[in-house]
């Protein structure tokens, strides 16, 4: 062997360098082992080379021209389809060996940028198996899959006249700098490029919405541009940011409940396939995230995945819990980079719109200033023609003996014409005289030329026409694109505000919390299966933990932990959740007062000791309860005999208790010793209802005073849910349930209120009007309208009043005012009804009831508040707070 071992690159260092490794010696190869590592800069052909292929990266391979919005590969490949194109397809074998005259990087990457372009489904027509964008199967082999250039590629790509052209990289072929492209493509189709130490991300948009987007700047009115993708799923851009770097929006997958223990994914999101969400249901039904029975995949043409549920799960918590924990949800983060005058430039998509309107704008003046020199020119030919064999000067030239001779003849026989034409009369000019055939000149037709020429006068004035409204010409050309090719793209991605989504709300417990008291440990692993059973929780949960002392620390679960000897209570603790109260009776230090308090705990330092109590040393918790809804009980306290105490039993009702914040001291309950606390009564809650909003925006319920007020709920209240396909069922108010997307109001439910229904009876065509009350039926859907029929509309006043607008021929027959109360009565929602009208009606419209509901007599109700205020119970033991806040015992 020699002194270079085998496998060991041999790098080409300058002078210096070289030098200073030769005097280091043979073992200065181990130096990196040995931590005597010498560092050296790369200079010389080094930095040149690598900014060369830095720049080469960035510039011809991996970022898109902001002028066309295509990368190097994907112009070279429509520039060779467009020179192939005879309206047949072409096998994307040829398509690829013939782009390869162009691009130097073999025949994958053009492949693979063909198939991507293909299934864009933009510029592309496709024929044969190009792959699913849905499944991620991948396209069949380039021999066996043709492709030709789309009608709208052939509209709005290319236009060699006003192509910029330059040789290819061998220098045997001409190619595009940019192509002339016409319309904001980089937007339509998005790209996605990663180069040296730079990288480009534009999510596609919508055909139409850019189109109209790029009407309204021309007009000069706002508009704003949101991402549409392919795949459908529904968007949250609050965080956009105009496509540019530090923006991020979220999409999401289609979940719809089919019943309580099916869920249906219709759509995903962009960049993931069938099988990619599908892996990630099961990983995290695996980990326990989420609890399903198993997942079908019927995905065809349009995506069908299939999760069955297990019976004691929540439908609604699960679909939280698959955007939480699965690709049912991603992020995304745009980086709007592109190329322009050989620089990279960091843009948004408005900007780039601006830019691809002004550069289209340029594009079609070009091109009429092109058409309106050739038109121009065409009628110089033809008013010179005219006057050369209308006046047959042609004979004139019969005598000449010489070619310069005829040229000379010619041009001294036009002197006279010359000024009714356009311009000069040029060598050129004459020459294409002489080549005129005998046969034309014996045909020619006067009348016939003079209406030629009339014709390319009319097109000449409408040319510049458009040149003086080239603005008015650019938005005509884009409603003729929308108009020609837009049918069939419409927005596939809903735009939605996303509620947040907390992992540890909608996890399931897949795990269990042990406790070990008297040595003070707990966790979920199993080495804490023989210890005392807590309760069911999940791997992520937090928990708090209070020992004897009044000590108490929230800190997240773990496999097993310690935290005090004495444990008094552990449990799962819930982040901002102010209707869990804590009742506690505690000793302050070691001989002092005993205090009660009622408090909440909504949120504190994770892993920071607290204080339930004032802090004394000595002290201790005599009592404590954690009840979820506020529960107030009554305990039965036993005093420890002492001399001057005559009671030596009193109750304690929390309820009396004011609630009040986590560090209170809370209020004197008594200063002398308890010898035993007893549980006399488990009280009610004392919060009272819950206020509960209904976010329109995101079709979810919450307790943060967003979007309608439903009303306050307590207990067994309900909701009554009516939906655009004429179905209603109730349900409770728990903010985690979702609603159906054909959603057309939710309100608290009222069994004795009347909905008024209106509906067209499709067979013989009429209106009908019914009237019901909503029957309780928990998440079982009831249809009020059948489905063969249409509804029309729905009120929910006491008294209704309808106008009916006759339409047909009864329109001009004056409008009816129909009271529904006193026109039909109250029936089951199953009940047909009665028919509004015999006539044909045009629109039934809710006026405002002509009868009110009687009004609650305020000053009645007070007194009645009063009177029963007042009232004392006899027999009962009363107990009350003094003046100080404290609780009066003797």
């Amino acid at each position: 062997m020699s002194e270079i071992e085998e496998n060991e690159t041999i790098v080409p260092v300058d002078a210096a360098a070289a030098s200073e490794v030769a005097e280091q010696g043979a073992g200065s190869k181990y130096a990196r082992l040995t931590g005597e590592a010498v560092a050296h800069r790369l200079t010389g052909m080094y930095k040149d080379w690598f900014l060369d292929y830095a720049s080469y990266v960035i510039l011809e391979r991996a970022v898109p021209h902001l002028d066309d919005g295509l990368k190097p590969v994907q112009r070279r490949i429509l520039h060779s389809m467009k020179r192939m194109d005879d309206g047949r397809y072409n096998k994307v074998a040829n398509i690829i060996g013939f782009t390869m005259q162009f691009h130097p990087h073999g025949d994958a990457s053009i492949g693979d940028a063909l198939v991507q372009l293909g299934q864009k489904d933009l510029l592309v027509d496709t024929q044969g198996n190009w792959g699913n964008i849905l499944t991620g199967d991948s396209a069949a082999a380039p021999r066996y899959i043709e492709a030709r250039l789309s009608k709208l590629a052939l509209d709005v790509v290319f236009n060699p006249k006003t192509t910029e052209w330059m040789l290819s990289y061998d220098g045997r072929n001409q190619e595009p700098v940019t192509l002339p492209v016409k319309f904001p493509l980089l937007l339509a189709q998005g790209v996605e490029g990663i180069a040296v130490g730079l990288a480009s991300k534009i999510l596609p948009h919508n055909f139409i919405e850019l189109l109209e987007a790029s009407v309204a700047y021309l007009k000069g009115e706002e508009f704003t541009l949101y991402p549409d993708f392919p795949t459908g799923g529904l968007i949250d851009c609050s965080r956009y940011n105009d496509g540019m770097r530090g923006g991020a929006v979220k999409v999401r997958a289609r979940i719809t409940k089919l019943d309580k223990k099916t869920l249906v994914i219709s759509e995903i999101p962009y960049g993931k396939s069938t099988s990619t969400v599908i892996d990630s249901i099961l990983k995290a039904n695996e980990k326990g995230k989420i609890k399903i029975k198993r997942v079908d995949d019927n995905t065809a043409a349009n995506v069908e995945i299939v999760v069955h549920l297990s019976g004691d799960v929540s439908p609604d918590k699960t679909i939280d819990a698959l955007y939480a924990f699965t690709d049912c949800e991603v992020s995304i983060s745009p980086n709007a980079c592109v190329i322009e005058d050989k620089k990279p430039l960091f843009i948004g998509v408005s900007d780039m719109l601006r830019r691809s309107v002004g550069h289209t704008k340029g594009l079609l003046k070009r091109e009429l200033e092109i058409r309106l020199g050739e038109l121009n020119e065409e009628w110089h030919m033809s008013s010179l023609e005219r006057i050369f064999i209308e006046n047959r000067i042609y004979n004139s030239i019969e005598e000449c003996t010489t070619w310069e001779g005829v040229l000379e003849t010619i041009d001294r026989e036009l002197t006279p014409f010359k000024a009714q034409l356009r311009r000069e009369v040029t060598r050129e000019d004459i020459v294409k005289l002489t080549e005129i055939k005998i046969k034309r000149i014996s045909r020619y037709d006067a009348f016939r030329a003079d209406e030629q020429i009339r014709n390319i006068e009319a097109e000449i004035a409408e040319v510049e026409h458009h040149l003086a409204t080239i603005t008015d010409y650019t938005i005509a050309y884009y409603q003729n694109i929308l108009k020609k090719h837009g049918k069939g793209r419409e927005r596939k991605t809903e735009i939605r505000s996303f509620d947040t989504i907390e992992a540890a709300k909608v996890v399931v417990a897949n795990a269990k919390l042990y406790v070990n008291r008297a040595e003070g440990f707990y966790g979920i692993g199993a080495g804490m299966k023989k210890e005392e059973f807590v309760c069911d929780c999940s791997d992520i949960d937090d928990v708090i933990i209070f020992n004897k002392q009044g000590k108490y620390v929230i800190t997240k679960v773990s496999e097993k932990a310690f935290f005090s000897k004495n444990i008094l209570y552990i449990g799962v603790f819930k982040r901002n959740d102010d209707r869990t109260i804590y009742n506690v009776l505690y000793r302050d230090g070691l001989k002092g007062a005993i205090m009660m308090k009622r408090c909440a705990i909504k949120g504190i330092t994770r892993d920071r000791e607290y204080d339930i109590t004032k802090g004394e040393a000595g002290s201790e918790v005599l009592y404590m309860s954690v009840n979820p809804n506020g529960e107030a009980e009554t305990l039965k306290i036993y005093f420890k005999p002492r001399p001057r105490l005559k009671k030596l039993i009193t109750d304690l009702n929390f309820g009396d208790l004011v609630i009040k914040g986590r560090q209170s001291q809370g209020n004197l309950f008594s200063r002398y010793a308890i010898h035993k606390i007893v549980m006399k009564e488990r009280g009610a809650s004392t919060l009272g209802g819950q206020n509960v909003w209904f976010d329109h925006d995101i079709n979810r319920l919450n307790t943060e005073e967003r979007g309608e007020l439903l009303g306050e709920f307590v207990g067994d209240d309900r909701l009554v849910v009516f939906t655009k396909d004429a179905q209603y069922y109730t349900s409770n108010y728990d903010l985690g349930q979702h609603f159906p997307e054909n959603l057309l109001f939710v309100e608290k439910y009222d069994p004795e209120k009347i909905y008024t229904v209106v509906y067209i009876d499709r067979e013989q065509g009429l209106h009908y009007i019914k009237r019901f009350q909503a029957e309780q039926c928990d998440q079982r859907p009831q249809q009020f309208v059948e489905p063969e029929n249409e509804f029309v509309t729905l009120n929910g006043d006491k008294y209704p009043v309808v106008k009916l607008q006759y339409g047909g021929k009864y329109n001009e027959r004056s409008p009816e005012v129909v009271d529904a109360d006193e026109f039909i009565g109250v029936k089951s929602h199953r009940a047909k009804g009665k028919r509004l009208s015999n006539l044909t009606l045009a629109e039934v419209v809710w006026l405002e009831p002509l009868r009110k509901e009687p009004e609650t007599d305020a000053a009645a109700m007070e007194s009645v508040a009063t009177t029963v205020t007042d009232v004392e119970v006899e027999g009962e033991e009363s107990v009350s707070l003094g003046e100080d806040n404290q609780l009066e015992l003797f």
